[in-house]
């Protein structure tokens, strides 16, 4: 039988594309479905746009993980449980991606004599991330590689659960908006994403839909989803093609990328004024101008809830990206710095 996909018991979390709620359209990574029925087979149809490398979706099935990759474009049919006897499962589907392609969900069935079940309660604290392919998790499955540069791979190694992002989330209970593209700077024209445009998080931040040449850019409605915490996690892809926070950390471009840093932040301090805003990198390799040119725009704001946060490996923990055990270290340190913090975090 067939569960339409705007069901009040099925669960989404993540910025999503509800315009037509019966076929939600999934972005960003950590993009999540999750929804418990009682039978002995579930199958969900989904329809990918493929921008590049292989696309692989996921999914924690009664407690275990699972993995499959997507047709390049149009339909993909999943099953997620095929089992001989009824019994009660748990499922969260989700994303492990960003716009290397975009998801639809187009059908979900279950068994006949199936009943969909109460969902779990969801998580009152929320979280929303602005980040590059750290954030994303990108190269998170390549173990082999901790503390060394990514093997040569077609997308098989990212995984957004293994992402410090959506770790710090869980250990702290929370919801969370995975707004991370790998290879985004801040600022349009550096970084690596879709040579010759070149967007940055500037452009993406307010969106849905955004990468160039896949679908066409659409706002997103803030009113839907309101974090308590927000990490910014932006400054290291754009030192390509040139390290001018290195080389001049007081010319002319290091001044305007802290001006337009400053003005990406009071941004995100009027969309969300009760906020905890935390200003980050990661500890994958970049030279440390950028974390003062960081700190230095922190201090100018003098504003109490905007912090900025060092990792303990802070810029010099790997030259590679960074692995799911390094994730679990540095969402360690994210996790209790914001548990620690002298102000109230997660009054709404």
């Amino acid at each position: 039988m067939e569960i339409a996909l705007d069901n009040h018991k099925l669960v989404y979390c993540g910025r999503i594309d509800q315009t037509d709620s019966k076929k939600p359209e999934w972005i960003f990574p950590a993009t999540s479905l999750q929804f418990c029925f009682w039978g002995n087979e579930a199958k969900l149809v989904v329809k990918n746009r493929h921008k590049y490398w292989d696309n692989r979706v996921g999914a924690i099935v009664d407690g275990i993980q699972r993995q499959w990759l997507l047709n390049e474009n149009g339909e993909t049919e999943i099953t997620l449980v095929k089992e001989e006897r009824n019994r009660k499962h748990k499922i969260l589907f989700f994303k492990r991606m960003d716009s290397c392609h975009e998801l639809v969900l187009e059908h979900l069935y279950l068994s006949e004599g199936s009943e969909l079940l109460d969902p779990l309660p969801v998580p009152r604290r929320r979280i929303e991330v602005y980040g590059d392919s750290v954030s994303a998790g990108e190269v998170s499955e390549a173990l082999d590689y901790v503390g060394r540069p990514d093997p040569e791979h077609n997308g098989e190694y990212s995984n957004s659960w293994y992402s410090y992002s959506w770790m710090t989330a869980r250990k702290l209970h929370a919801q969370i908006h995975d707004i991370a593209q790998g290879g985004i700077p801040l600022m349009r024209g550096t970084g690596w994403v879709e040579d010759p445009i070149f967007i940055g998080m500037e452009e993406v931040w307010d969106k849905v839909h955004y990468y160039p040449n896949l679908t066409t850019p659409t706002p997103w409605d803030f009113s839907k989803y309101t974090p308590h915490v927000v990490i910014i996690a932006v400054g290291q892809n754009d030192a390509h093609p040139e390290d001018f926070m290195k080389n001049d950390p007081n010319g002319a471009m290091a001044k305007r990328w802290k001006e337009h840093y400053r003005l990406f932040i009071q941004k995100i301090r009027e969309k969300y004024p009760k906020a905890v805003v935390i200003l980050a990198t990661t500890i994958l390799e970049h030279d440390k101008s950028w974390d003062d040119a960081i700190e230095e725009v922190c201090q100018g704001l003098g504003d109490s809830r905007v912090r900025h946060f060092l990792y303990t490996r802070n810029s010099v923990g790997t030259p590679g990206h960074i692995r799911a055990t390094e994730a679990d270290e540095m969402s360690d340190e994210l996790a209790a710095y914001i548990e620690n913090l002298d102000i109230p975090v997660w009054e709404d």
